[in-house]
């Protein structure tokens, strides 16, 4: 028998001699014929639907290790660069926190796809969804049902400070009977709003107040599936990492700031850079009614990535790109004279490439802190402090 000593980045356990073992944990053993003998980092999973859900993949992991597993993407994706750095404990988000997540409907079934499929799984429970978008999952179901679409729904819930937003794909809802039967579901659901998006973009049918999230003490207007944090401790544990990083920088840069998660939390002059023209706008107008020092400028950061003297000028840069990294914007700052900068990755492969980049032209990975916000996932996420040398 072989013994599992740590999990790959797709959820799989490895072996002392190589091999690769579904649903095994370390200290796990692994016989020649494939099965696990379940060592002391295995545990029972809590969820019924696992591992079936593709929701997660390693629910039977104990904390300890599931803490590593995240330490371990970080190191490895350095590594696979030629780096390394001082890699903190990760942060993690306890079960049931998400308050942003996305599921499907289709023919009776509400839920997440299975692993590996297309297939949905009807949830009867969840872990890892807040308590207030699970309560939906129910009411959905037989709202959808008396609406008949005929293709599959998608469903974006997102936890706002007036209530649960939710987004409705694939749903067109013609008729009186229809909008009837929207109003009195939101209505008896207390949402915050209802939209329906069948393919022209999100039109709102309730919206008794105007919907936003509050971000740094600022109350920012919520674009319908605008992007958030998934969980209220994984942006604390972003933010208190890029303030960490940043020290008390007084005039820094925001690049890919979203509707201003880390604009708005810090205490310094910043602009803020956003592709997306709905955050732009609610950025904007969340910072001229709060009087804050935050000015927001709509740019394609990968067609036009700022550089040069648009970069000196900063005594720090965030940098938060989606999955892909910002290998544009990287290049350029590792061409500036920048003197911090802390980088906000979802993706620790895509982080450790740009980041090859900067240390080739001077800057050096002072450390990366991991966040695991979307527990028992292979998903990690991480803030890192680079500075010049």
């Amino acid at each position: 028998m072989s013994r599992i000593v740590r999990v790959a980045a797709r959820g799989e356990g490895v072996s002392d001699d190589g091999r690769f073992a579904p649903l095994a944990a370390p200290g796990d053993w692994l016989a020649e014929d494939g099965s696990v003998t379940p060592g002391p980092h295995h545990q029972a999973p809590p969820c019924r639907h696992f591992p079936t859900c593709g929701g997660c993949q390693l629910q039977h992991l104990d904390a300890a290790s599931y803490a590593a597993f995240c330490t371990d993407r970080v190191a490895g994706a350095l590594a696979a660069q030629g780096l390394e750095s001082v890699i903190r404990a990760p942060a993690l988000s306890p079960p049931r926190t998400r308050r942003r997540a996305s599921l499907h409907y289709e023919r009776g079934r509400l839920g997440f796809s299975m692993a590996g499929s297309h297939q949905l799984v009807d949830l009867a429970e969840c872990h890892v969804l807040a308590p207030a978008l699970f309560a939906l999952v129910a009411p959905l179901k037989r709202l959808l049902a008396r609406l008949a679409p005929k293709r599959r729904v998608e469903i974006r819930l997102t936890l706002a400070d007036q209530g649960v937003d939710v987004l409705l794909l694939g749903v067109a809802a013609e008729g009186l009977a229809a909008a009837e039967a929207l109003t009195d579901f939101a209505q008896a659901q207390g949402l915050a709003r209802l939209s329906l998006d069948a393919g022209l973009g999100p039109e709102t049918r309730w919206e008794p107040a105007a919907v936003t999230v509050t971000l740094g003490g600022v109350a920012v207007p919520l674009p319908p599936a605008a992007f958030l944090q998934a969980t209220p401790e994984g942006e604390a544990a972003l933010v208190a990492g890029v303030r960490a990083a940043l020290g008390e920088a007084p005039l820094v840069a925001d690049l890919f700031a979203g509707l201003g998660t880390f604009a708005f939390a810090l205490e310094a002059r910043v602009h803020a850079a956003e592709a997306a023209r709905d955050a732009v706008l609610a950025l904007k107008t969340a910072a001229g009614r709060a009087r804050r020092p935050v000015e927001a400028e709509h740019r394609d950061l990968y067609r036009r990535p700022l550089h040069g003297a648009e970069l000196d000028r900063f005594a720090a840069v965030v940098l938060d790109p989606p999955r892909a990294g910002a290998r544009e914007q990287a290049a350029a700052l590792a061409a500036s004279r920048v003197p911090v900068i802390a980088y906000v990755s979802c993706n620790p492969s895509s982080f450790a490439r740009d980041v090859k980049i900067l240390c080739e032209q001077g800057y050096r990975l002072d450390w990366v802190q991991p966040v695991g916000q979307f527990i028992w996932s292979t998903h990690v996420e991480l803030v890192g402090r680079l500075s010049r040398g």
